[in-house]
């Protein structure tokens, strides 16, 4: 006889923590030069809007163009995603926009990441924060108790 699953009972072995660093991972920005890594970025991040939420680049080169207040167009878009156009590079402003016209966050986690950083959502860094004041507490701690230990062998 064959056991039915309660569709209504989670499953605790299935839980997964929430993913709290911002970026993608290293087989989306893969190897090579710098601005061959920037290139595929802008592609991920054009191709997830466009299969996510049904964005065609002309939309967010429209979008991008109005975050910034200056013309960006389709064709702008094309020679930044691509690693063959090595004469067009995405610039910082345009990036910027681009990140909020696509909604692509996890592009925001490149730059740091290029420096060994990580970018967290805010809602975490309280949390880190009073993880870090609780560990110098025990350090704080334990440096007290040795202390008092070598001030008893003392006497």
């Amino acid at each position: 006889m064959s056991r039915h699953r309660d569709p209504l009972t989670k499953d605790l072995f299935s839980w997964e923590p929430p993913k709290v660093g911002v970026g993608y991972s290293a087989d989306v920005i893969g190897r090579g030069r710098l601005d061959n890594k920037i290139a595929r970025i802008v592609s991920h991040a054009l191709r997830d809007a466009r299969e996510d939420k049904g964005l065609s680049r002309t939309e967010v080169a429209r979008r991008i163009s109005d975050f910034l207040g200056r013309p960006v167009s389709e064709s702008m878009l094309n020679k930044w995603s691509s690693e063959g156009s090595e004469d067009h590079r995405i610039p910082l402003d345009a990036f910027i926009g681009l990140v909020h016209a696509t909604g692509a966050r996890e592009a925001l986690g490149f730059v740091p990441g290029e420096f060994g950083l990580t970018v967290i959502e805010a809602e975490y860094a309280d949390l880190i924060e009073e993880q870090l004041l609780f560990e110098h507490e025990q350090e704080v701690a334990a440096r007290r108790q040795a202390l008092a230990a070598r001030r008893r062998a003392r006497r």
